[in-house]
């Protein structure tokens, strides 16, 4: 909700800035001022040509005298796209601060959300969260955690109006950049959902970009986009940017302690999860593609 208090605070000073330059048009220049109020800032191109109104502006500003001109100087800045980024890990997102999460994005504000998800409470010992999935051990889940991982993108796609992605550098560093670019120009509520290694998954985490391929390729993380701008012309607004699985899953987690020490204290247990986690993966991918093929078929 700081966040959020921060995108309302910026866009107040933007809705005043924009009534100074009403008030100030006519010493200012209408050309101008309209160039200014109706500038496209969704690209680099746009906020440069921005940018250098923007000076102008400032320059005029100086050199009157009156207190509207000194308001509007000491406003000046949010002319040009301010763009508000709230960070958090899993367990904020998907546990403790889920309500102030899903609250933000369903205002239909200008403000990005990006989600570290490393799949427990990192940051305070290894917890289980809703984020951890089926069959990892974790405290609180020492006999392997029993319910699937929390479904976040497919909730916040379900608003239709938010921008939301899941990514994974080591699988796909283009398509991180571009998920990026998307969140940014999209005007409305962003999230994106990042694959991120921790300690606590017991491996060496200099294997980290390969576990995050491995985690793609089995299906686990399908690394999707969702715009809904793209529905706006015709297109699907869901975007699968991973193929269907070419690995079995275990060959993804029991690279990792927090599954592999469970083949060894319950070994009949993880069996029983792993069948189950498969299934799970299996199931999910074919709801996705599902989605991502429907809309083009209408």
């Amino acid at each position: 909700e700081f966040g959020f208090g921060m995108r309302l605070a910026i866009d107040k000073q933007f809705e005043y800035a924009l009534e100074l330059l009403d008030r100030l048009s006519s010493d200012i220049g209408k050309d101008l001022v309209g160039k200014i109020k109706k500038a496209d800032q969704s690209t680099e191109e746009g906020l440069y040509k921005q940018r250098e109104r923007v000076k102008i502006l400032e320059k005029k500003l100086k050199k009157m005298d009156k207190v509207e001109a000194k308001d509007l100087l000491s406003l000046i800045d949010v002319l040009t796209k301010k763009s508000v980024w709230i960070l958090g890990g899993d367990g904020w997102a998907y546990d403790i601060g889920y309500g102030g999460l899903d609250h933000v994005i369903a205002q239909r504000r200008n403000v990005n959300i990006l989600v570290l998800d490393s799949e427990t409470y990192s940051n305070t010992g290894g917890q289980m969260s809703k984020a951890t999935p089926l069959g990892a051990i974790a405290k609180f889940a020492a006999g392997g955690k029993r319910t699937f991982k929390k479904d976040l993108t497919m909730m916040a796609i379900s608003y239709g109006d938010v921008y939301v992605a899941r990514v994974a550098m080591g699988a796909n560093d283009a398509q991180v950049i571009k998920a990026f670019q998307e969140a940014e120009a999209f005007n409305g509520p962003s999230l994106i959902i990042a694959y991120s290694p921790c300690i606590s998954h017991g491996y060496n985490l200099i294997h980290g970009l390969e576990q995050q391929k491995l985690a793609v390729q089995s299906g686990y993380w399908p690394l999707i986009r969702f715009n809904p701008d793209l529905a706006k012309g015709g297109k699907n607004p869901l975007q699968l940017d991973s193929k269907a699985p070419s690995i079995p899953l275990e060959e993804y987690i029991y690279n990792e302690n927090r599954y592999k020490m469970l083949t060894r204290t319950m070994p009949e247990v993880a069996k029983k999860l792993l069948k189950e986690a498969q299934e799970g993966v299996l199931k999910r991918w074919k709801m996705y593609e599902r989605l991502a093929l429907t809309f083009e078929k209408k």
